[in-house]
């Protein structure tokens, strides 16, 4: 479907999956966060990356936030929100939101950024491939990465 453009607003938004991120790093996780936002520009969740924290691979927020979404929402409503989030989906994530039905994707940095500075930082692989969005979700409106949060989402992986 493509993309509409980060706009100011957005990028508000993508601050606090940011924050979120941020949050996670304290708490010893790696650090993702995401923000689930409704059509009237309400955040209705907002999760951090609890892996490490609660020992489960499949605490990711992108993933905690669909579930929340399909137990909360109508199918209407879920597509109508706007997920944003500290770095692009990875491919269980991509599916979780495609599966629940949820609207646009914006986020901060892409999958290749961080498995570039994950490989630079000298981290062992992810046992998933870096794949972008759109080839799991084709018909989805995906907005990313966001240069102006680039460097403030490198610094939290590179403290990770």
């Amino acid at each position: 479907m493509g993309s509409v453009g980060i706009s100011g607003s957005d990028r508000d938004y993508l601050r606090l999956a940011v924050d979120r991120a941020r949050e996670a790093l304290h708490a010893g996780d790696d650090p993702f966060g995401t923000v689930l936002v409704d059509e009237d520009g309400t955040v209705l969740f907002s999760d951090r990356n609890r892996v490490v924290s609660d020992s489960n691979p499949m605490r990711h927020p992108e993933f905690t936030a669909a579930e929340w979404a399909v137990a909360n929402l109508s199918a209407t409503g879920r597509a109508r929100c706007t997920v944003y989030t500290s770095g692009e989906h990875c491919p269980m994530c991509a599916a979780a939101h495609g599966w629940a039905g949820l609207g646009r994707i914006v986020y901060a940095t892409s999958a290749t950024q961080f498995a570039s500075w994950a490989a630079g930082d000298g981290r062992p692989p992810s046992p998933v491939a870096p794949v972008r969005i759109r080839e799991i979700l084709p018909g989805i409106v995906v907005d990313g990465p966001d240069p102006s949060l680039a460097g403030e989402v490198r610094e939290l992986h590179r403290r990770a």
